[in-house]
């Protein structure tokens, strides 16, 4: 199998993941980086993340622009391009919609990392709201000028907050991106739980440091590759199931 055909077969496992642990519902999506021209990128045509299928995958320039392809592309294709272009780091980037981090882009409470697992989301992570520049808006991220004052919100971070909208993360790789964006929904979940209950003991700066540090290793059977085969298997795509 060639890098690309393997990108793709994992953009579908990622598409299915992120489908069946309801971080994606009929909206939502899943980049990466094309593996020989890094001003391109892999992104499925405008279809939901449950039914993506190894053909449906279509290349674009990092401008959005799609290479030899009339099939519709999700209109928030600038997300993932604006971020690439800005961060040379960024090998995948899932945008969604996830219900448990809503109320913390809506509301003056931080998302901050209280659990060991989701130390991947960093020290910050930032709100950004489109009406700050682009006044009433649909809040879609629907053209380049929006996409990269999204992605200048987001800086050298792993994760946004987008104000009425959902989130969006980065990775080095489509198994962190996926991560990342389980516990960024985790963590929320957890911590509008946690603070029911009292006075929330978040992790530290230095914790966060050890616990990404750990998972930047990424050795075999731990962090993103145990998740990846967890998460996979119960999404019916796991070894013993063929990739759609």
């Amino acid at each position: 199998m060639s890098d690309i055909e393997s990108l793709k077969n994992d953009l579908v496992i990622a598409s299915r993941i992120l489908a069946n642990e309801e971080i994606c519902d009929a909206f939502g999506h899943i980049s990466v980086r094309h593996p020989v021209d890094p001003d391109r990128f892999l992104l499925a045509r405008a279809v939901a993340p449950e039914l993506v299928t190894s053909d449906d995958i279509i290349e674009l320039n990092l401008d959005g622009s799609a290479v030899c392809d009339d099939r519709k592309p999700f209109l928030e294709r600038f997300i993932h391009g604006t971020l690439m272009a800005a961060r040379p780091d960024v090998q995948s980037v899932v945008h969604s919609h996830s219900r448990g981090v809503i109320p913390f882009g809506i509301t003056d409470t931080p998302i901050r990392p209280l659990l060991h697992s989701c130390g991947v989301l960093g020290h910050d992570v930032p709100v950004w709201d489109a009406g700050d520049v682009f006044g009433d808006t649909n809040l879609l991220i629907s053209s380049n000028d929006m996409g990269a004052d999204f992605a200048a919100r987001l800086g050298n971070g792993r994760a946004a907050l987008m104000r009425g909208h959902g989130s969006t993360v980065v990775g080095r790789s489509i198994q962190e991106a996926v991560y990342t964006a389980v516990y960024l929904d985790v963590n929320a979940q957890l911590q509008a739980e946690a603070m029911q209950l009292g006075k929330v003991k978040y992790l530290t700066d230095g914790e966060i440091d050890l616990i990404q540090s750990r998972l930047g290793d990424a050795k075999p059977g731990e962090g993103y590759d145990r998740t990846w085969q967890y998460w996979a298997r119960r999404a019916g795509v796991g070894p013993d199931a063929p990739v759609p």
